[in-house]
């Protein structure tokens, strides 16, 4: 796993340059964390798997033609995916269908065991009222365990505006979840 800025960068000018290992090495270190994303959003394994292809396969494009990132290879990745994404959306134009029960176990086995279908029910459609730049927000930092300048850089918005829509994410989830409740 890459731990630091500077190894990610070396792997990048390596990639750059076409190194078959280095382009092995990217996909081994960021496609599990793609996949879960695009899992995440989409609620589809078959979708999440056409955005982890497409994904690398824009970047090798983007190599290719001498257009690929310069710096923050990560986020660059991400920002593939995200455009996938919300290209797929806006050609299905359907609503987010996402599988929070595998989130919740992800992030605390221990309380989804717990939890009544009801329960998972609300959180589901009360997550599925988020904007889709909140639900992403939201998915990045709490199940993906980004950093606020991670995101930033991904989704290109200041990090004040990344905590702006944290915030109001997290407000409009209390507000949607005791309305569910009462």
């Amino acid at each position: 796993m890459i731990n630091d800025m500077v190894d990610e960068q070396s792997l990048l000018h390596r990639a750059i340059q076409y190194d078959y290992q280095a382009l092995v090495e990217v996909y081994d270190e960021f496609s599990p964390g793609i996949y879960r994303y695009a899992m995440r959003l989409l609620g589809n394994s078959d979708l999440a798997e056409d955005c982890v292809s497409e994904t690398f396969s824009r970047f090798l494009h983007a190599l290719q033609k001498h257009k690929g990132p310069q710096k923050y290879l990560k986020a660059y990745l991400y920002r593939i995916a995200h455009n996938w994404i919300s290209d797929h959306y806006r050609r299905e134009k359907k609503n987010i269908s996402l599988d929070i029960t595998k989130q919740i176990s992800d992030c605390n086995e221990e309380r989804s065991v717990n939890l009544l279908d009801e329960e998972k029910e609300m959180i589901r459609k009360a997550f599925a009222e988020l904007t889709y730049v909140q639900r992403q927000v939201l998915v990045l930092k709490y199940l993906e365990g980004w950093t606020n300048q991670e995101i930033s850089l991904t989704l290109k918005k200041p990090v004040g505006a990344i905590k702006s829509i944290q915030h109001r994410a997290l407000n409009r989830l209390r507000k949607l979840l005791r309305g569910f409740i009462e």
